[in-house]
Parts: structure tokens; C-alpha cells; sequence
């Protein structure tokens, strides 16, 4: 085996490198010897201490441990050669093929890798580059904890990220948005104007040591941009690409080395276990590209917390440092709470003025107050006859009422037959719907504590459709009616062309929104939803995926908003004043020339000033071409941002399965309310079964299911949960 290093042996950028714990126990089921010795040379730590505008606050638990870069090269060195592997230093390999003839070549060249850029069409590269610049530097201050300091100025904020690595010295990473680096002349100060700037800028927090840059190499001495860089395929006969060179994570979620390491060790397990190269490549890639994207999106919500730290500057400091430690979504907030639970109670006494589960606080929306903070999503059930609901809505609604949630979300209720979805759709457009809803809503409010929205839409392009199990999207086979949109564009290739709505169309489905405004009256529902998302008619007037239109209801977002704007209106003036409406929104259409989180903004910003009071914050379904970002919690950072960029109260739904993650949103300020669609399809009881885990027994239970409350409790008790 041999090793060809660009670099001379003790040569390296940056100052120290920090381990979590889980990645330490990684490296030593891997390589015990050089387990040992990086661990005998690591300075270790549970705390993270967060500075921001005169305030500090501690947390602990959390275990890292830090090692200088220097001291990491020289384990490995040494761990290679007593390995017989041949180390040949300051060798550039700029193009692969002349080692192409050895059984397999490694490319680990980092971030800028010449043979993935040489190889391009074999790997496919793609990157994105954040929103922030950052320089790596030292200190002689040695830090106690992990530390992060937060600096407002005229120009914006600035964050530093900070590390003891060895007795003497401590990594001091600054970061800020390109504008604020810009307004500050730090694109035109090199290195010595860089450090003058910061050290006068966090003089408080240094305590009277000076900073230090590494000018031989570029990341010691240059303000640069994280590149995030992906790879459709990380390996291509025998080349195979680790680390930097496939794959990028921001810094604030672990480092390049980490990653580099962890693929080194899935790639021997790979080929121990694989007799032909090829499988074990493919088992490689396979395998750790799984891991790869969950630490690539936690990273993605990290380095976007903090290019956006703006955003969070209004929270209470409390609130702020717990949004600060689950930015990456990977922390819950039992977690949190077993890595710190003085932290976690002072969080939730902040938010209800006692220690109890956020989920559990109660929330209102105008005269609406809802027990606590758990939503029954949206689901079309497909199981209507003419648009009525049956016994079947009866019992999934009613089951999920008595299961403890604050609100029940009807599915999207159409408003006339020709707006529904699919034969199958509830609606609200005939007085037998009335009746047949109101039995349903009195049902909730009688043998309940929850209360219940109505959601009501137009299905528009995507009308005329049969049942999700049938095919979702996919035309009836006959009897298909037409269908309408904004303009002439099906939603896909097999679906119709929906006819171009007159004026006059227009004018008459806003009286049919009206209309079902007044009927939701008339059966007693609690709250009104108006669905503006996953390419429906409104949606479709949104999106401009599916809104060609040359008058003004065409072009600009605010020409696009006008036709959902004006149905809203109506809709409110004919809804009780004291009764609240949202709006459900999808934040992103995932395709490059649709609507993306700053459209998301505007759209919400708009429907507040209309009069909304809640934004259920959705994503996609616009367009078969969409290539969402799938992963736990994916939706919720858009839900946050309107949250606390808008200033309006928001719902995040979406991949959301456990109260962790619930109340960890809740906690952090990221939503008002959590919707659950699959996890209550799978347990109507899912709110009274969290709490039992939680212990918190003050959540109302059927008075008819109290023996089971108990027996529950008392299991969960002895379980010692």
C-alpha cells in the first residue's frame, strides 16, 4: 500500500479537531491501537458555554473531545508505517491513470480534489455554497468548554466557534454572512487587518490573549465559503472517492477528518467482506452513503442556523441556547434533557412557567384555545360517497379526538364536485354535507377535550383522479370530468389539460369557497383551514410551475397571490371574527425554477396581512418533477423561518414521528403547533400514549378509558419510563 501526500509530513491547515464520543467508540471497533493513542492525546469535555449580548449560559453533557491537528498527522504517520505502509510525501497526483494498474486507488484529496474534478463525468459532482464566509484561527486562550460567542454589530452578526485541542491553545473559527464581511472591509484587510478586527471585535471573551492565523496555507490565512459537495456516484472501476473528495459537512456538525475517517473504516469492512471489488464498492457506497446523507442534511439545518443567526436574535437567551444545541434536528429533547436536565427545566419554565412538556402547553388562536399543541394532519381518507362523510370519517376522526390531540385537521374538504380530487373526496357543497359534518363536529366537542378545523380546497389540475391506493395522480379510467387551472398545463403527462379559467370561473369558485364557509358555520366547526398547497387550484395559481397567465393574475408572485388572496378574504369576512383560519403552503416546489424559501416568506408575510392566523407549512407535490430533500423533520426549517421571520404562528408537519422531535420544535421557537399524519394513522392514542412516557398525567383521557390511563402509567412506571 502506499500513500501519496501533497504535503510535507507535518503540514496541515487549521488548528485542532474535535470527536464525539459516538465517533470514538467508531474508531476504536476499527483500530484499537490508534484508538489509544489519539485518546491519550485528546483533551476532553462535557460543556458548551454560549455567549450573546451580555449573556452566558452553560449547558453539560454533551462529550467532545479535541486533539491538535498536528499531533492527529503524526499518530497516523506513524500507525501507517508500522503498517509497512509506504508514505510518500509532497506528491501531487493531479490525474489517476498511471496508478490505475494497482487493485485499488483511493482518492482523498479533499474538498478541491483534482481527480473527482479530472473524473467528473464518472462521479458527477454537484455542490451548493453557503451563505456565509469563515477563517480559521487559534488562540493561546485556553477554553474550559466548547464556546460559542455571538457578536452583533452595525453590519450584522458575527459567530465564533471555539475549541481547546491540547493544553495551550484553542481553535477560533469566525463566521459571518458575506454582506456583513463585506460591509466590514474584511474582503480587502488580509490576514493581519482579519486579525486586528476580530481581536478588537471579541477583546471581552479573549481575556487578554491574542489570536493567530496559519498563513502557508489558504484556510489559515483567507475568509473562505463552505461548499457543500455531493457525488451521484462515489467510485468508478477501481477509483473510489473518500472524505472531502465525495462528500462535505459543515464544520459545525464535525469535521472533514471525522468524516474521512469513518468512510475509511466503511470501506476496509467493505472490501473484508466482499470477495470482488466491485461488490465491495458498491456495498461502500452503499452503506455509508445512508449516513452520509443524514450528516449532510443535519449539517445542511446547522450551517443554515447559523448563516441565519439573525433570525433567532429575538429569542429569550434560554430559548435561543436551546435552539442553538438542536439546530442540526439530530438532538431531541429527552436527549437533551439526559444530557442536561437543569438545562431542559429552566427551557420549560421559560415556556409555560412551570417544567413540563412543551407539547403539552396550551396555545390559542383568537377565542380558540387548544389543550395542547398536538394536530391530527390533514388525510384524505378517499372514502366519501358524493362528498359525504360517513360512518368511516366518524370513527377515524372521532378515534383520534378521543386520543388526545388538541386539534383534528379535516382532509381537504372540496367545495364543489367538480373541485374534488377524486370520486371518493369528501365536500362541502350540498346540505346533506352540512348534516352529515355536523355529526362528526358534535361528536368531537361532546366526547372530547379537542377541537376541529375544516379544510377546504379546489382540486384544480389535479382533479378527475382515482383513489391513492388505485394510483395516485393517474386519470380515471372513465367518467372523468374537466378539470380547470390557471392556465393549460397538466399536472403530468397522463393527466388532463385543465382548461383556462374566465374571470367569470374564477369569481364563481370563490362564491363556492363562501358558500362552504357558511355551511362550516352552520355544522359548528371550531377553525378553518384554506389549502393553498401541493398543486391544487390555488397552489397552482402560486406556483410558477403551473401559472403561465398574462393578466393580472399572472407573472409576478404578487399577481400569482391576487386569485388565493381574494378567495381568502372572502372567506373571512363570512367566518366568525373570533374563529381563526390558515392557510397551508408549500414552502418550496424542490424544482430550480419554482418557489423556494424566499417566495415562502412572502407568500406567508401576505396571508398574514390578510388576516390569516396560523401558516401550515407543507412542501411539494407541485410538480411530478420535484426532488425533495427527504429526511426527518425536512419541512420544519421552513416552518421556522416564516415563524420567526414573518412573525406569524405556524404549523410544521412533515416526517415528524416522535415526541422528541415534537417537543424539541416546540422548544426551540421553530413552530407553534406539530401536525402528524402517519404516525396517527398508526396510533389514534398517539398524544395519551406520549404522555404516559413523558409522565405527564395531567393530560385529559376519555373518562371511559381511565382504568387503561392507569394500568398504562403504572407499566410505563414500572418500565422506568
Amino acid at each position: 500500500m502506499r500513500v501519496f501526500e501533497r504535503n510535507r509530513p507535518g503540514d496541515t491547515f487549521g488548528w485542532g479537531v474535535v470527536f464525539s464520543d459516538a465517533t470514538l467508540e467508531n474508531l476504536r471497533a476499527a483500530d484499537d491501537a490508534t484508538y489509544a493513542a489519539i485518546t491519550a492525546s485528546f483533551v476532553h469535555w462535557d460543556d458548551i458555554v454560549v455567549h450573546r449580548g451580555g449573556e452566558t449560559s452553560r449547558s453539560t453533557g454533551h462529550g467532545f473531545s479535541g486533539i491538535a491537528r498536528r499531533r492527529l498527522l503524526e499518530i497516523l504517520q506513524r500507525r501507517a508505517a508500522d503498517l509497512g505502509v509506504e508514505l510518500i510525501f509532497e506528491r501531487t497526483i493531479e490525474d489517476p491513470q498511471p496508478l490505475l494498474d494497482d487493485d485499488l486507488v483511493i482518492a482523498a484529496d479533499g474538498i478541491n480534489s483534482r481527480i473527482r474534478a479530472r473524473r467528473a463525468s464518472s462521479f458527477r459532482p454537484s455542490s451548493e455554497r453557503g451563505a456565509c464566509r469563515y477563517v480559521w484561527l487559534g488562540t493561546t486562550l485556553p477554553l474550559d468548554a466548547f464556546t460559542f460567542i455571538f457578536e452583533p454589530t452595525a453590519h450584522g452578526w458575527f459567530t465564533v466557534h471555539a475549541y481547546r485541542f491540547d493544553e495551550t491553545t484553542s481553535t477560533f473559527i469566525v463566521e459571518c454572512r458575506e454582506e456583513t464581511w463585506k460591509a466590514h472591509g474584511l474582503d480587502g484587510a488580509g490576514i493581519e487587518g482579519t486579525l486586528r478586527f476580530c481581536e478588537e471585535l471579541f477583546t471581552p471573551y479573549l481575556r487578554g490573549h491574542r489570536l493567530m492565523a496559519k498563513p502557508g496555507h489558504r484556510r489559515g490565512r483567507e475568509w473562505i465559503a463552505f461548499e457543500r459537495i455531493s457525488n451521484e456516484h462515489w467510485y468508478h472501476e477501481n477509483l473510489v472517492l473518500i472524505g472531502d473528495a465525495a462528500h462535505t459537512a459543515h464544520f459545525s456538525v464535525g469535521s472533514g477528518t471525522k468524516l474521512a475517517m469513518e468512510d475509511a473504516v466503511g470501506l476496509v469492512a467493505a472490501l473484508a467482506e466482499e470477495a470482488d471489488l466491485e461488490a465491495a464498492l458498491r456495498r461502500y457506497e452503499e452503506e455509508r452513503r445512508v449516513e452520509v446523507l443524514r450528516l449532510q442534511n443535519a449539517a445542511r439545518n446547522s450551517a443554515e442556523w447559523f448563516e441565519n443567526v439573525a433570525r433567532y436574535a429575538a429569542l429569550p437567551h434560554e430559548r435561543f441556547v436551546y435552539s442553538l444545541l438542536t439546530r442540526s434536528q439530530r438532538i431531541g429533547h429527552e436527549n437533551l434533557r439526559t444530557r442536561d436536565p437543569a438545562f431542559v427545566r429552566n427551557v420549560e419554565r421559560a415556556i409555560a412557567g412551570r417544567p413540563i412538556p412543551p407539547m403539552f402547553v396550551p396555545f390559542r388562536l383568537r377565542e380558540m384555545e387548544l389543550i395542547n399543541r398536538i394536530v391530527v394532519s390533514p388525510m384524505d381518507m378517499y372514502s366519501a360517497v358524493d362528498g359525504t362523510p360517513g360512518d368511516f370519517h366518524l370513527v377515524h376522526l372521532g378515534a383520534r379526538a378521543l386520543g388526545g390531540a388538541g386539534l383534528i385537521i379535516t382532509e381537504m374538504t372540496c367545495v364543489s364536485p367538480e373541485g374534488r380530487i377524486t370520486p371518493a373526496c369528501a365536500g362541502m357543497y350540498a346540505r346533506e354535507h352540512v348534516a352529515a359534518w355536523a355529526r362528526i363536529v358534535a361528536f368531537v366537542h361532546r366526547w372530547s377535550r379537542a377541537k376541529i378545523c375544516l379544510q377546504l380546497g379546489h382540486a384544480g389540475p389535479k382533479g378527475s383522479t382515482k383513489r391513492m391506493w388505485e394510483g395516485m395522480d393517474e386519470p380515471l379510467d372513465d367518467g372523468n370530468w374537466p378539470v380547470v387551472g390557471p392556465s393549460p398545463l397538466p399536472y403530468g403527462p397522463r393527466n388532463q389539460v385543465p382548461r383556462e379559467l374566465t374571470r367569470a370561473e374564477m369569481d364563481e369558485i370563490r362564491e363556492q369557497f363562501v358558500e362552504a364557509v357558511r355551511m362550516a358555520v352552520e355544522a359548528g366547526f371550531d377553525m378553518l383551514e384554506l389549502h393553498c398547497a401541493h398543486g391544487y387550484l390555488l397552489s397552482s395559481f402560486i406556483t410558477p410551475l403551473r401559472n403561465r397567465r398574462t393578466d393580472d393574475y399572472g407573472g409576478s408572485l404578487e399577481n400569482r397571490l391576487r386569485y388565493p388572496l381574494e378567495v381568502f378574504g372572502a372567506m373571512r369576512d363570512v367566518w366568525p371574527a373570533d374563529r381563526p383560519i390558515s392557510v397551508r403552503i408549500s414552502a418550496t416546489d424542490w424544482v430550480d425554477s419554482g418557489i423556494d424559501g424566499d417566495d415562502a416568506v412572502r407568500i406567508a408575510a401576505a396571508f398574514k396581512e390578510a388576516g390569516a392566523d396560523l401558516i401550515d407549512v407543507s412542501t411539494g407535490q407541485t410538480s411530478p418533477d420535484a426532488k425533495p430533500r427527504y429526511g426527518r423533520m425536512y419541512q420544519t426549517p421552513y416552518a421556522d423561518r416564516i415563524r420567526n421571520e414573518v412573525g406569524i404562528a405556524v404549523m410544521a408537519v412533515g416526517n415528524i414521528t416522535d415526541h422528541e422531535q415534537v417537543n424539541a420544535i416546540l422548544a426551540a421557537g421553530r413552530a407553534d403547533l406539530v401536525a402528524l399524519g402517519r404516525p396517527h394513522l398508526a396510533d389514534p392514542f398517539w398524544t395519551l400514549h406520549a404522555a404516559a412516557e413523558l409522565g405527564y398525567r395531567e393530560q385529559p383521557w376519555p373518562v371511559q378509558y381511565l382504568p387503561g390511563k392507569e394500568q398504562l402509567e403504572r407499566l410505563r412506571r414500572r418500565d422506568g419510563r
